[in-house]
C-alpha cells in the first residue's frame, strides 16, 4: 500500500519559499531535557528518530526568549548567542534525517513557576500560588523586542522557522481576554489594544527573520475560561496576524485552568476539529488542527472534511515516532497508538520531571534505551500476557531471541483487559491490538490457556514472569459476607452489584471502579456532540459556552446516576490525591457530578446483614449498602517464583509481580523492555 490510503495527509504544501512534504506536523512538546547536562544530545537523538520518518515539520517544546517567561526558575531562554550551539546540536540531527524543525516560543506569563513571574495584569492563576507583577508599557515593548531576537537566535542555530505560543492561557493569551488583561493603556481594553501584543510580536519576528522562515503562531481558538475571547475576536486576531506575517495558524484549545476535558483519552477523537473550520475561509494562510488526532484515519477525515489545511500531532510522535512512515506505507494497524492517558508525559513535565510515553518507555530515552539486536540468541520463557510481559516477549523477539509467551487466560492483555470495562479508557483496545500484531511480527510463541509451570519452563535460558496481582483482603470483620466482592469480580466478572454500593479504597482502581458503576448512559466513544453537551461546550454560541449559565464549562452537565455509590478510605487525606495531575480533576469532578459520597478516614469496624459499620472523626456508624466492592490494594503474584525457586529454576519478576502498588501499566511496560533490552 502507498500513500493512495491517505491522498489527502501526504498532499505537500506550498508556501510560497518552501514545499511541505505532507499535511502532518509534529507538535510542540516539553520533554523536560531542555535543562539537563546532556539534555541537547538526548533531544538531538529524540527529534532526529522522528525526523528520519518525515513529518511535514517538528515544533519543539517552548522556550522562553526572556528570564521572566520561563516555566521555571532552571530554564534557560533563548536570549544570548552563548545558547546556540545545544541547539545547532538539535537543528543539525533532524536535518541530516531530512526533516526540518521549528523552535517554539514560548513566554509563561503568570503560569510561570517562579517568583519573577509578569503579566497583562497582575491576576493570580487559579493553578497558581503565585501571584504576577504587571508589565509596564517599556517591558512590553521589550518583551517585543525579545521575541524578534530570539527569533533572529533560534535562525542562526538552524531552525527552520519559530512557532510564536499564543495559547493555553499563557502570556500572549494573557494579553487577548479580557478576563486576564484588565489594562487601560494602549495594550488593553479595547479589542484593539488587546490585539497589539500578539500582533507587534509576528510582525517583529518576521522583519527580523526575512521571508525565508516559517512563523506559526498558535493562537487560542476557544479559551474554555469564562471572560475569553469570542469567536468574532479569535477571527480578528487571526486576520491581524496574517497581515503581521505568519506563515501558519496553529490551533490551541483551552487554558490549563480550563475545566473542560481537551486531550485526556474520554475527549473523542478529533473533538475539537470544528473549531478550527470556523476560522476556515476568514483567513488565506493554512490552519492546522490539533487536539487527540491519533490516528492517520482521523486525520485524514479532519483534511476531508475541510476543517483544516494541516494537522497537528504531538502525543502520537511519543507513542510511535514512525507514525508518518507507517501511514504513508498504508500500514495503520502497526501504529503504537497514543491513548491520552496523560501518565507520562504530560504528569511527568507538570511534576518537573523527564516526559516519556506509557506505551513506548523509549520516548525522551534514545540514548540509553536502545534496542539492538542480539549476538547470542536464547530461548526465553515471558509467564504472563499483561503489559509488562507484552512489552518484554516482543521487545526480546524484536532483538532475535526465541521467546515462548504463556498466559493461563484465553487473551491476552491481562489488567488492560479489566481498564477497557472503564468509562474513557477504550483507547487500551489499540494498545492491545499494537501488541497482538507485533506478537505475531516478532515471531512470539503465545501459549494461551495454558498454566505455566516448573516442568514447562524448564530448559529455557530465561524466564521472566509478569504473573501480576492478587486483590488484597483486608482484615474487617465479616469479610465473607455475600455482600462482599473485588474490583475484579465486578470489572471482568461482571458480579451482580446493588443500587446500594460502598466502594472500599479511594486509589485509581476505585475511581475506576465508581466511574463503572456509576455511568448510567455511556456515550460511544466517537460521540463528539455528546461529549460536548455533556461538559457544557456549545459550537454556537461566541465562547463556546453552553448558553445555560447554571451548566458552565466549570461543571459538566448533571445526569441521574444509577446507583448511590459511597467511597470510603482509611487514610485522612483527599480521596483520590495520588490521581493523575492532568487527569485527577476530571474523575473528581465526574464523580461529584454522580453526587458520589466521598469519606476519609474511616475505619472499618464489621460487615453484615445492615450494611457496612464504619466509625469517622470518633462517630461509629452503619452505612446501609447492598454491595462492598473490594478497591484496597494488591499483593504480587509470586505463587510460580516459589515453586520454580523450589526446583532450581531463576526467574526474573517484573510488573506487578515485583511491585504491586495500583495497577501501573506505565511501569510494568518500562520495566518489561528495559529488562528485555538487557537480555
Amino acid at each position: 500500500m502507498s500513500t493512495q490510503t491517505y491522498p489527502r495527509l501526504f498532499e505537500p504544501l506550498d508556501l510560497g519559499f518552501v514545499t511541505l512534504p505532507n499535511r502532518i506536523i509534529m507538535g510542540s512538546m516539553h520533554l523536560g531535557l531542555e535543562d539537563a547536562p546532556d539534555g541537547h544530545e538526548k533531544l538531538a537523538a529524540f527529534y532526529r528518530e522522528r525526523a528520519l520518518n518525515g513529518p511535514a515539520l517538528i515544533i519543539t517544546g517552548g522556550v522562553s526568549p526572556n528570564a521572566a517567561g520561563r516555566l521555571t526558575a532552571t530554564e534557560r531562554p533563548l536570549d544570548s548567542e552563548d545558547e546556540i550551539p545545544g541547539h545547532r546540536l538539535i537543528t543539525d540531527a533532524v536535518h541530516e534525517a531530512g526533516g526540518r524543525i521549528a523552535l517554539q516560543l514560548l513566554h509563561a506569563g503568570r503560569y510561570a513557576a517562579h517568583p519573577g513571574l509578569v503579566a497583562p495584569s497582575p491576576i493570580q492563576a487559579p493553578i497558581s500560588p503565585l501571584t504576577p507583577r504587571e508589565l509596564s508599557d517599556a517591558e512590553i515593548e521589550r518583551t517585543i523586542d525579545d521575541y524578534a531576537h530570539a527569533a533572529q537566535l533560534a535562525k542562526l542555530a538552524g531552525y527552520d522557522g519559530v512557532e510564536i505560543m499564543g495559547s493555553e492561557g499563557y502570556l500572549i493569551n494573557q494579553f487577548t481576554a479580557p478576563v486576564t488583561n484588565q489594562r487601560t493603556d494602549r495594550w488593553g481594553g479595547s479589542l484593539e489594544n488587546r490585539l497589539r501584543f500578539p500582533t507587534e510580536i509576528v510582525r517583529r519576528v518576521r522583519e527580523a527573520c526575512g521571508d525565508d522562515f516559517i512563523v506559526v503562531t498558535r493562537i487560542s481558538m476557544l479559551d474554555l475560561v469564562r471572560g475569553g475571547s469570542t469567536l468574532p475576536e479569535v477571527i480578528e486576531l487571526a486576520q491581524r496576524v496574517e497581515a503581521a506575517g505568519t506563515s501558519l495558524i496553529n490551533t490551541g484549545i483551552g487554558w490549563h485552568e480550563a475545566r473542560v476535558p481537551t486531550i485526556a483519552s474520554s475527549v473523542p477523537r478529533a473533538a475539537f476539529a470544528w473549531v478550527t473550520k470556523r476560522l476556515m475561509g476568514a483567513v488565506t494562510v493554512p490552519l492546522v488542527a490539533a487536539n487527540r488526532i491519533n490516528m492517520p484515519a482521523e486525520a485524514e477525515a479532519v483534511l476531508e472534511s475541510g476543517s483544516a489545511n494541516l494537522v497537528s500531532l504531538a502525543r502520537p510522535f511519543l507513542a510511535d515516532p514512525e507514525f508518518v512512515e507507517k501511514a504513508r506505507r498504508g500500514t495503520p494497524l502497526r501504529i503504537n497508538t497514543c491513548i491520552g492517558c496523560n501518565q507520562a508525559c504530560l504528569d511527568h513535565a507538570f511534576a518537573g520531571k523527564s516526559a516519556s510515553c506509557l506505551v513506548n518507555p523509549r520516548a525522551g530515552h534514545e540514548t540509553e534505551l536502545v534496542i539492538t539486536p542480539t549476538r547470542s540468541p536464547k530461548r526465553v520463557a515471558v509467564v504472563g500476557a499483561g503489559p509488562a510481559g507484552l512489552a518484554c516477549a516482543t521487545t526480546a523477539a524484536k532483538r532475535g531471541h526465541h521467546v515462548t509467551l504463556f498466559d493461563r487466560a484465553d487473551e491476552v492483555g491481562g489488567q488492560l483487559n479489566l481498564a477497557l470495562q472503564v468509562p474513557g479508557k477504550s483507547e487500551f483496545r489499540e494498545t492491545l491490538r499494537y501488541f497482538s500484531g507485533l506478537l505475531a511480527e516478532t515471531g512470539v510463541e503465545v501459549r494461551l490457556g495454558e498454566e505455566a509451570t516448573p516442568l514447562t519452563l524448564k530448559g529455557f535460558d530465561e524466564v521472566i514472569l509478569a504473573t501480576g496481582v492478587t486483590p488484597r483482603t483486608p482484615e474487617i470483620p465479616g469479610l465473607q459476607h455475600e455482600s462482599v466482592v473485588t474490583y475484579i469480580d465486578v470489572l471482568r466478572h461482571k458480579a451482580p452489584v446493588g443500587d446500594r454500593v460502598a466502594i472500599l479504597g479511594a486509589g485509581g482502581i476505585g475511581f475506576d471502579v465508581a466511574e463503572y458503576l456509576t455511568d448510567d448512559h455511556p456515550a460511544e466513544p466517537d460521540d463528539i456532540a455528546a461529549f460536548l453537551q455533556h461538559w457544557g461546550v456549545d459550537p454556537a454560541t461566541p465562547d463556546g459556552f453552553a448558553p445555560d449559565p447554571a451548566a458552565p464549562p466549570t461543571q459538566p452537565v448533571a445526569s441521574t446516576p444509577r446507583r448511590s455509590v459511597i467511597m470510603l478510605q482509611r487514610k485522612e487525606s483527599k480521596l483520590g490525591a495520588g490521581l493523575g495531575k492532568t487527569t485527577g480533576w476530571i474523575h473528581r469532578t465526574e464523580l461529584a457530578r454522580r453526587d458520589v459520597l466521598m469519606i476519609p478516614g474511616a475505619e472499618y469496624l464489621g460487615i453484615g446483614d445492615t450494611g457496612l459499620t464504619v466509625r469517622t472523626a470518633g462517630q461509629e456508624r452503619t452505612l446501609e449498602v447492598d454491595t462492598i466492592v473490594l478497591c484496597t490494594g494488591q499483593d504480587p503474584d509470586r505463587s510460580l517464583h516459589a515453586q520454580l525457586a523450589a526446583s532450581g529454576i531463576t526467574a526474573q519478576l517484573i510488573g506487578g509481580a515485583d511491585v504491586a502498588g495500583e495497577l501501573d501499566a506505565k511501569r510494568a511496560i518500562a520495566q518489561g523492555t528495559r529488562v528485555a533490552a538487557a537480555l
